[in-house]
Protein backbone atom coordinates (compact mmCIF):
# COMPACT_ATOMS: atom_id res chain seq x y z
CA UNK A 1 0.00 0.00 0.00
CA UNK A 2 2.51 1.92 0.80
CA UNK A 3 4.31 1.92 -2.48
CA UNK A 4 1.34 2.94 -4.45
CA UNK A 5 0.72 6.04 -2.64
CA UNK A 6 2.53 8.26 -5.06
CA UNK A 7 0.87 7.05 -8.15
CA UNK A 8 -2.65 8.39 -6.38
CA UNK A 9 -2.17 12.05 -7.10
CA UNK A 10 -5.24 14.66 -6.71
CA UNK A 11 -5.82 17.04 -8.87
CA UNK A 12 -8.24 19.88 -7.84
CA UNK A 13 -10.02 22.55 -9.94
CA UNK A 14 -8.76 26.04 -8.34
CA UNK A 15 -12.14 26.67 -6.91
CA UNK A 16 -12.03 23.31 -4.53
CA UNK A 17 -8.40 23.66 -3.91
CA UNK A 18 -9.67 26.99 -2.09
CA UNK A 19 -12.49 25.40 -0.17
CA UNK A 20 -10.25 22.40 1.04
CA UNK A 21 -7.16 24.84 1.91
CA UNK A 22 -10.19 26.83 3.99
CA UNK A 23 -11.50 23.88 5.47
CA UNK A 24 -8.29 22.46 6.65
CA UNK A 25 -6.47 25.54 7.47
CA UNK A 26 -9.39 26.99 9.65
CA UNK A 27 -9.36 24.27 12.28
CA UNK A 28 -5.15 24.05 12.31
CA UNK A 29 -5.87 27.63 13.16
CA UNK A 30 -8.29 27.66 15.80
CA UNK A 31 -6.36 24.45 17.45
CA UNK A 32 -2.92 26.05 17.33
CA UNK A 33 -4.95 29.12 19.33
CA UNK A 34 -6.34 26.79 21.73
CA UNK A 35 -3.08 25.10 22.31
CA UNK A 36 -2.26 28.41 23.99
CA UNK A 37 -5.49 29.50 25.31
CA UNK A 38 -6.23 25.84 27.33
CA UNK A 39 -6.44 26.05 30.49
CA UNK A 40 -5.78 22.28 31.34
CA UNK A 41 -2.34 21.52 30.24
CA UNK A 42 -2.97 18.50 28.87
CA UNK A 43 -5.77 19.62 26.74
CA UNK A 44 -3.00 22.00 25.39
CA UNK A 45 -1.17 18.96 24.30
CA UNK A 46 -3.51 17.35 22.72
CA UNK A 47 -4.57 20.12 20.34
CA UNK A 48 -1.62 20.28 18.15
CA UNK A 49 -2.75 16.22 17.07
CA UNK A 50 -5.57 18.07 15.13
CA UNK A 51 -2.74 20.75 14.00
CA UNK A 52 -0.50 18.05 12.72
CA UNK A 53 -3.50 16.16 10.80
CA UNK A 54 -5.07 19.29 9.57
CA UNK A 55 -0.91 20.33 8.36
CA UNK A 56 -0.99 16.98 6.76
CA UNK A 57 -3.50 17.47 4.45
CA UNK A 58 -2.30 20.85 3.34
CA UNK A 59 0.92 18.95 2.24
CA UNK A 60 -1.70 16.13 0.29
CA UNK A 61 -3.05 19.65 -1.34
CA UNK A 62 0.79 20.71 -2.25
CA UNK A 63 1.29 17.14 -3.75
CA UNK A 64 3.68 16.11 -0.77
CA UNK A 65 3.06 12.98 -0.48
CA UNK A 66 5.32 11.47 1.45
CA UNK A 67 5.80 14.07 3.87
CA UNK A 68 2.11 13.93 4.61
CA UNK A 69 2.38 10.64 5.30
CA UNK A 70 5.38 10.97 7.71
CA UNK A 71 4.26 14.04 9.63
CA UNK A 72 1.90 12.94 11.45
CA UNK A 73 3.25 9.78 12.35
CA UNK A 74 6.78 11.52 13.74
CA UNK A 75 4.80 14.69 15.04
CA UNK A 76 1.80 12.66 17.01
CA UNK A 77 4.22 9.54 17.98
CA UNK A 78 7.04 11.15 19.33
CA UNK A 79 6.60 14.66 20.14
CA UNK A 80 3.00 14.97 21.31
CA UNK A 81 3.30 11.87 23.13
CA UNK A 82 6.54 12.68 24.80
CA UNK A 83 5.07 16.04 25.76
CA UNK A 84 2.15 14.46 26.94
CA UNK A 85 3.74 11.81 29.25
CA UNK A 86 5.96 15.04 30.82
CA UNK A 87 2.26 17.28 31.40
CA UNK A 88 1.20 13.72 33.32
CA UNK A 89 4.06 13.26 35.60
CA UNK A 90 3.72 16.87 36.95
CA UNK A 91 0.89 17.19 39.41
CA UNK A 92 -0.57 20.49 38.16
CA UNK A 93 -3.16 22.19 40.05
CA UNK A 94 -5.65 24.38 37.75
CA UNK A 95 -5.65 27.28 40.66
CA UNK A 96 -1.72 27.43 40.25
CA UNK A 97 -2.26 28.23 36.63
CA UNK A 98 -4.51 31.19 37.27
CA UNK A 99 -2.66 33.00 39.73
CA UNK A 100 0.32 32.82 37.40
CA UNK A 101 -1.41 34.19 34.44
CA UNK A 102 -2.89 37.49 36.65
CA UNK A 103 0.81 37.83 37.50
CA UNK A 104 2.24 38.30 33.89
CA UNK A 105 -0.88 39.77 32.29
CA UNK A 106 0.30 43.50 31.76
CA UNK A 107 3.02 42.10 30.42
CA UNK A 108 1.90 40.01 27.98
CA UNK A 109 -0.66 42.81 26.61
CA UNK A 110 2.53 45.07 26.22
CA UNK A 111 4.13 42.33 23.99
CA UNK A 112 0.87 41.90 22.39
CA UNK A 113 0.32 45.55 21.46
CA UNK A 114 3.80 45.85 20.01
CA UNK A 115 3.78 42.54 18.29
CA UNK A 116 0.11 44.10 16.65
CA UNK A 117 1.27 47.47 16.07
CA UNK A 118 4.51 46.31 13.77
CA UNK A 119 1.91 43.59 11.86
CA UNK A 120 -0.11 46.69 10.90
CA UNK A 121 2.87 48.42 9.23
CA UNK A 122 3.40 45.47 7.77
CA UNK A 123 0.02 44.99 6.21
CA UNK A 124 -0.33 48.50 5.26
CA UNK A 125 2.59 49.39 4.33
CA UNK A 126 2.83 51.43 0.44
CA UNK A 127 5.13 48.58 -0.95
CA UNK A 128 7.36 51.09 -2.21
CA UNK A 129 10.74 50.06 -1.70
CA UNK A 130 13.94 52.00 0.05
CA UNK A 131 15.03 54.66 -1.74
CA UNK A 132 18.94 53.37 -1.87
CA UNK A 133 21.76 56.48 -2.71
CA UNK A 134 23.38 56.22 -6.20
CA UNK A 135 26.91 56.41 -4.24
CA UNK A 136 27.94 56.14 -0.93
CA UNK A 137 28.88 59.08 1.08
CA UNK A 138 32.14 60.64 1.26
CA UNK A 139 33.93 60.13 4.59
Amino acid sequence: MCLLAPAFKFHFKEGRRTMILSVLSSPALVSGLMVVRAKNPVHSVLFPILVFCDTSGLLILLDLDFSAMIFPVVHIGAIVISFLFVVMMFNIQIAEIHEEVLRYLLVSGIIGLIFWWEMFFIFFDSGEPFEVPASPAPF
